[in-house]
């Protein structure tokens, strides 16, 4: 079986166990009381060392990623250890989202994702890309 079909089957095990994609948000990321979730959409994230397949979580207050599975990594010790990938933004640190498209192929298509640090984050392989980039905006505008 390809491996998008297995990440696929994981991360709705992963959902279902820990008891819906609301549970597994604050599970995974800090929650304000008042914070909703607005819109999560599985993607992937870009990073150094090749894209992290995940959910985005869009709220009321943040934009986060996490990885379906825990990535290995070598510590400081030197010694193997893994962890899940985990990315949050807060909605007031973010300057843009921006659409962007592979030019030699423009199938490929991205959302850019710019702080007001100067940082990046490029996502991609959304099921239905028009609403992700949708909902990101929307988040970013109206906070």
């Amino acid at each position: 079986m390809p491996e998008t079909v297995w990440g696929k089957l994981s991360l709705g095990t992963k959902i279902v166990a820990q008891g819906g994609v609301e549970k597994l948000f604050k599970l995974s990321f800090s929650v304000g009381p008042t914070e909703k979730l607005l819109k999560t959409s599985a993607c992937y994230l870009s990073t150094s060392s090749g894209p992290v397949a995940g959910l985005l979580f869009i709220s009321t207050e943040k934009v986060a990623f996490c990885s379906d599975r825990p990535l290995s990594f070598t510590c400081s010790e030197g010694r193997n250890a893994c962890s899940y990938y985990r990315v949050a933004i807060p909605l007031g640190r973010m300057r843009s989202v921006n659409p962007c498209e592979n030019v030699n192929k423009p199938s490929e298509k991205y959302i850019q994702v710019q702080t007001v640090d100067n940082h990046e984050f490029w996502f991609m392989g959304f099921v239905n890309y028009e609403k992700a980039f949708k909902h990101l905006q929307r988040a970013v505008t109206s906070y």
